[in-house]
């Protein structure tokens, strides 16, 4: 029997991956919210991308049509979509189901064990830098392509072989990691240190390290990150501390964290489970991160704008 696979969400990264693996065969099904549905139906998934361009018409679904279980569910939506998500897919996650979450920060997975329990939930992590434009397309904007996924507890199982035999070889790099919630960690730290450095300086990396006090303050935002991170049990490893910085302080460099550039196109952000999560976790362990809460003030205040302003 095909091992099938069901993505939740065609979105930037959602729709990426996706459509990779429909693409290298995989048994994929697509449950999207209907206005998504109408215009997959219409146009396709459409991937632009210097790793080759996609256009494929997958297999879809709407939430009120799921009707079984799925073998794997990856749930790839943004953290403040994620609550509608877990309802939409519930009638997918059976007995046997396996659950690949790829969203940013480490709050999810509460919110996973919560509904499900901890007995489903892999961790994962997606290394990508995609954004949908105004037609539906998905743009890939960097080279790298990654997915990593593990168990929680760090054992090599059947089910965690079983997945990667799923994923890997689709077109994109793939692997089973040992420690997969350090490797969240990291990710979540550099996340949230490239995201309020642009939110809150208004800049590409290059932008800020280009004028006085720019390198400086993008370094003090790292180490706040560092130190939560730190205090709470997941240190960064020496590598990573030497590419972020690296990434964090390149001279001329253009990138961007996608909160910024969601920011710029006026969009939603997710601001409370990539820096607000980290504040909160600062606070309770008596860490000071006077950036990290000014960047996550100014994006709350944006968000409350944009709230006020959509209900007018």
């Amino acid at each position: 029997m095909a091992y099938r696979i069901l993505v939740v969400g065609a979105g930037a990264v959602g729709g990426y991956f996706g459509a990779r693996l429909a693409q290298a065969g995989r048994d994929v099904t697509f449950v999207v919210r209907p206005g998504r549905a109408d215009q997959i139906r219409r146009d396709g998934i459409r991937v632009r991308s210097r790793h080759g361009d996609l256009n494929l018409t997958p297999k879809i679904t709407t939430a009120a049509e799921l009707a079984e279980p799925y073998d794997l569910v990856l749930l790839s939506v943004k953290g403040f979509a994620l609550d509608a998500a877990l309802d939409d897919v519930a009638a997918a996650i059976g007995p046997a189901s396996v659950v690949l979450p790829v969203l940013n920060g480490m709050r999810h997975m509460d919110r996973l064990a919560e509904r499900f329990g901890t007995g489903p939930v892999l961790g994962g992590v997606c290394m990508v830098a995609t954004e949908l434009d105004s037609d539906g397309q998905i743009i890939q904007l960097a080279d790298i392509q990654k997915l990593i996924y593990g168990e929680l507890g760090g054992e090599l199982t059947e089910r965690i072989e079983r997945v990667d035999e799923a994923i890997r070889g689709a077109g994109f790099d793939a692997a089973i990691s040992p420690d997969i919630v350090q490797a969240m960690w990291e990710k979540w730290v550099m996340l949230a240190s490239l995201g309020a450095a642009c939110c809150l300086l208004r800049g590409s990396v290059g932008e800020i390290v280009g004028v006085p006090g720019g390198t400086q303050v993008a370094r003090a935002i790292l180490d706040e990150s560092v130190a939560v991170a730190r205090v709470s049990g997941h240190p960064p490893s020496p590598a990573f501390m030497q590419r972020t910085v690296s990434m964090m302080t390149a001279p001329g460099s253009p990138q961007t964290s996608s909160m910024y550039r969601d920011l710029l196109k006026g969009g939603e952000v997710e601001v409370d489970p990539i820096i607000g999560d980290l504040v909160l976790r600062a606070d309770r362990a008596g860490v000071e991160v006077p950036l990290l809460r000014a960047a996550s003030v100014n994006l709350s205040v944006y968000s409350a704008r944009r709230e006020a302003e959509r209900g007018r």
